[in-house]
């Protein structure tokens, strides 16, 4: 893996996306190891797209409009469903304090979030190939590359907790910072939605 493999997967993991969002919300609401729970499922996602874009089904979303639409619009009414989840404190998505959600219930959640957005896998496609050889490049070095990838996510995810769970005192002693939270949060997760609405497969 290169320098600039490694650099160019830290900038779009770093950016702030589904993932970055679930885990956020959930260390604030469960603590550092409901964090680390949010980021494992999270990456567990991202996972599961490189070995849909390794078994070339990437290409079947990408020249299928109705299996496109179908997981697209399917991930827009979850991410809709957390933002007001979120607003309401319900469904165990409160980012007040309160009994940690198990860890099974929060790692599947940010499978689930993240399995239901259809670009990762296209991304994958388009991604990886760019730092393989123009010749010769072989299953096993995108696999490679995807694993870099994987650990990469990983690591931002966790980066991203122990950020949050640092400040989460300090937030949770201030109630009118967290109900803004929440409602930047259940924003974040709306606008994250409406996005993957206008998502096109090309």
């Amino acid at each position: 893996m290169s320098p600039e493999f490694l650099l160019t997967a830290f900038i779009v993991c770093i950016t702030p996306g589904i993932g970055v969002i679930y885990t956020l919300s959930m260390t604030l609401g469960g603590g550092w190891r409901a964090g680390v729970w949010a980021a494992i499922g999270c990456t567990l996602a991202t996972v599961l797209h490189l070995a849909v874009a390794l078994a070339g089904l990437a290409a079947l979303l990408l020249t299928s409009a109705l299996l496109f639409q179908a997981v697209k619009f399917a991930g827009v009414a979850y991410l809709l469903w957390m933002a007001w989840a979120v607003l309401q404190g319900s469904g165990g998505m409160d980012i007040a304090p309160a009994a940690p959600a198990p860890a099974l219930r929060v790692i599947w959640r940010g499978i689930l979030l993240n399995i239901l957005n259809p670009k990762l896998p296209l991304f994958f496609v388009a991604f990886l190939p760019q730092f393989l050889p123009a010749e010769g490049a072989t299953l096993a070095q995108m696999a490679e590359l995807g694993a870099g990838f994987s650990a990469m996510t990983l690591l931002t995810f966790l980066f991203y907790a122990g950020l949050a769970a640092s400040g989460r005192q300090m937030l949770l002693d201030s109630p009118s910072v967290m109900r803004w939270m929440r409602r930047a949060f259940a924003a974040s997760f709306a606008a994250l939605g409406l996005r993957l609405a206008m998502e096109r497969a090309a």
